[in-house]
């Protein structure tokens, strides 16, 4: 089997995105992500990961879920079928939330925009949209709201660096409507224009550095990553493929869905308990809030070396393996090894834990997440 089959038979079945030929042309590499066929590189994981610490990067997201709830009772069914409280949401802001299962295990780590006073915006991730859209689906019954799955019609792109505004602000028929960027707080959106479409700009991310994402109708998404590379050009901009943004989301110790996050791990064990409103009443997933003693917790560990624990690895102390680790890169902006870990509790904050490196013993150091804060 050539290359070419061999790459065609792995990609059978698999979504594509609306920018999938755009990939092609500039000779990425592909991996199955959540059901779809997805750009895992362009050049190298290294240069397109300091590409957007030092500049910026441009991600096709489009592989994202997007679903609408519109109605006068949209924020009261939010309050009860997620974590978080978005009732109290600000028109023109997000939140980072949670969907939670009855027993409280996270079923998938959302972000909703506030789009109007009835109307908000549920961002999912991919592996995860169909499940989201029929938990939805399932929970508003009672209440006076209604849902559309909007993924197909939407597409998502994120622009990410330091150089992000200022490449939106170049870009001929994007910086022409003239947003007021330097107004525009984290995770908050505007509305906007790209050559007469409309166009929602967010000032939200997942790499740890200042940036944006962009959502548009998936049939203008390729004109709108032309225009953006384009104007990125003189500042160093870069498409960058999910490598990148794996080792990026890593150092800034964001979790992903799959890895820190799943059925049968709970806000609390995750580090993420704040991001449930325990007082505001009924909710599905009320009981993550029950003690759960004995229960691994999320942690972050540093090493030293070159050699880096990866999921899977054992983490030990002594003889007894007390965890294990969900993701882990060397580096590389810091320069040596980091990763994220689920040990017991006893052993959460030991300084003589060790992560099994192909049979080697790697002493590890208890961090607090992120292992990277960028310069404002």
């Amino acid at each position: 089997m050539s290359t070419d089959e061999s790459t065609a038979s792995a990609s059978e079945g698999l979504r594509r995105s609306p920018l999938q030929a755009e990939h092609e042309a500039q000779g990425a590499s592909f991996t199955d992500f959540g059901g779809w066929w997805m750009p895992v590189r362009y050049t190298s994981d290294l240069a397109e990961h300091r590409a957007v610490r030092e500049a910026a990067g441009l991600f096709d997201i489009s592989h994202m879920g997007e679903i609408l709830v519109r109605g006068a009772g949209a924020g009261a069914f939010l309050d009860y079928a997620l974590a978080g409280r978005l009732s109290a949401v600000a028109v023109g802001r997000a939140k980072y939330t949670m969907m939670l299962a009855e027993d409280g295990g996270i079923i998938d780590d959302l972000v909703v925009y506030r789009l109007s006073d009835d109307e908000f915006l549920i961002i999912a991730n991919a592996g995860n949209r169909r499940t989201v859209a029929a938990e939805v689906s399932a929970r508003i019954a009672g209440f006076d709201a209604d849902l559309e799955d909007a993924s197909d019609r939407l597409a998502l792109i994120a622009l990410q660096g330091p150089r992000a505004q200022a490449i939106l602000e170049s870009a001929p028929e994007v910086g022409g409507f003239g947003l007021p960027l330097d107004e525009l707080r984290n995770y908050a959106w505007t509305d906007a224009e790209f050559a007469g479409t409309p166009l929602l700009v967010a000032r939200t991310g997942y790499t740890g550095e200042d940036g944006f994402e962009l959502c548009i109708d998936a049939d203008r998404a390729v004109d709108l990553w032309r225009a953006l590379l384009a104007a990125g050009a003189p500042h160093g901009l870069v498409p960058a493929g999910l490598a990148a943004r794996d080792t990026l989301r890593l150092e800034a110790g964001m979790p992903l869905y799959g890895h820190e996050l799943a059925r049968d791990i709970f806000p609390s064990q995750a580090g993420l308990g704040r991001v449930v409103a325990a007082d505001k009443g009924d909710f599905v997933g009320a009981r993550s809030l029950d003690a759960r003693p004995g229960e691994r917790v999320l942690v972050g560990l540093t090493m030293e070396g070159r050699r880096a624990g990866r999921a899977g690895y054992g983490v030990f102390r002594g003889d007894h393996q007390v965890g294990e680790i969900t993701s882990g890169a060397l580096s590389p902006t810091l320069g040596h090894p980091i990763a994220l870990a689920y040990v017991d509790q006893e052993a959460s904050d030991a300084d003589d834990l060790t992560v099994d490196v192909r049979g080697t013993r790697i002493p590890a150091t208890p961090t607090t997440p992120p292992f990277y804060r960028r310069k404002k």
